[in-house]
């Protein structure tokens, strides 16, 4: 691997014969060595279905075999139209605007929310608001409405300002938006959002943008997180298991009265001003079709909960563990913090690496968070699966 350099990775240490996949098939990924390891996390919050799962699979071959790509820049295509019928059907939206990744939807929300309050002649209304811990992506504008410090040490130049949650900020006449990761803020280290916090977001005169990029799709045990709480949003941002996670797309879908508000005339100059090469792939669409598709053939939502219940009776047997500080769970989507002090680091740059690392001999992928072990599985996993992560994690953790 002498070319490539890989996100979040410190390159000077990495052992390129220890982390290639080579082959993917259910919840399994193979590395270059032929060992096979749970994917714990679903390759960072993406597998739902399955690694290779035939269905989606032959969805791609076929859509490949009859339009790879066409351009959605003042053009359409069946497939594109279709997906963005069924996801607005399923969240009870108006029109979907495609992307290929959830930083690229979240970037379009950002533009969007602005746009919308100019095309309203509301110029004032360009602030953010976003909650504490908030992730939602690395490109300029997610970092900017993100809480990430190391991204404001890095990269505070390239950012705007934004403002933290609360009733006064919210208020303001000069915010466009509130953003907000409904139920879990995965990337804050699997943090559960206090509840009390959705009562006030209802009635909100700036809009609502609701990040379903890493909750979306059957992770927290409903279709979209948000359906858990009793906000609506005027806009919502979806990716990673979009396509069952085998395919890079995004959408940001919105309510009828944003959408309205980018009508007019050519000359008007009110339409949408932005837009990707890729936006609308019919291959990534067919895919997120068949995804779909699978929700219904094979009870996804149900072996979601599944998978929830049992994996909440296994975090029950950790909550006295004297390595572990504390337990988050909301559906398939838990956090596993342990305590850094009671367990030996070694050579390894965190206590919590070193038991990642282990795991993963053990058979069994994830990737910590801080202090915060993972555990985001395909919706596909099995109640020996589970077990099997529980039982290793256990032996780790004593070794």
């Amino acid at each position: 691997m002498a070319h490539l350099w890989l996100p979040f990775t410190q390159m000077q240490r990495f052992d390129a014969g220890q982390r290639t996949f080579v082959r993917g098939f259910g919840t399994v990924l193979e590395d270059v060595r032929g060992h096979r390891v749970y994917d714990a996390v679903s390759s960072i919050w993406t597998i739902v279905h399955g690694h290779c799962h035939p269905h989606i699979v032959e969805a791609i071959a076929r859509q490949a075999a009859t339009l790879d790509h066409a351009t959605t820049l003042g053009a359409s295509n069946p497939v594109a139209d279709a997906l963005a019928e069924r996801l607005c059907a399923l969240a009870g939206m108006e029109r979907a605007f495609f992307a290929s990744d959830g930083a690229s939807a979240v970037e379009a929300a950002i533009k969007m929310a602005v746009q919308y309050w100019q095309n309203l002649g509301q110029f004032e209304r360009t602030r953010f608001v976003r909650l504490t811990g908030a992730y939602h992506g690395d490109t300029v504008g997610a970092m900017s409405v993100s809480d990430i410090a190391l991204f404001k040490r890095h990269f505070g130049t390239l950012t705007f300002e934004t403002r933290r949650f609360g009733e006064e900020s919210v208020r303001a006449p000069d915010v466009a938006a509130v953003i907000v990761e409904p139920v879990m803020q995965a990337a804050a280290g699997m943090q559960v959002v206090d509840p009390g916090l959705y009562a006030e977001l209802r009635a909100l005169r700036p809009l609502l943008i609701v990040d379903e990029i890493a909750t979306g799709f059957g992770r927290t045990g409903t279709m979209f997180a948000y359906e858990q709480t009793d906000v609506r949003p005027d806009i919502l941002c979806l990716g990673k298991g979009i396509t069952g996670g085998v395919l890079a797309l995004s959408a940001t879908l919105v309510r009828r009265h944003v959408y309205e508000a980018f009508l007019g005339e050519p000359d008007a100059l009110v339409h949408f001003f932005h837009g990707h090469s890729y936006a609308g792939n019919p291959i990534a669409c067919a895919a997120a079709l068949a995804s779909l598709e699978l929700f219904e053939r094979e009870a996804t939502l149900e072996r979601a909960g599944g998978i929830a219940r049992h994996a909440a009776a296994r975090l029950e047997r950790l909550r006295s563990h004297p390595a572990v500080r504390g337990l988050r769970q909301a559906g398939a989507m838990i956090g596993i913090e342990i305590d850094a002090e009671a367990i030996e680091r070694r050579d390894v740059a965190t206590s919590a690496w070193r038991i990642a690392d282990e795991l993963y001999h053990a058979g069994h992928f994830t990737r910590p968070i801080g202090d915060v072990l993972q555990l985001v599985p395909p919706l596909s996993s099995s109640d020996r699966e589970i077990d099997a992560f529980f039982d290793a994690l256990e032996s780790t953790l004593a070794s």
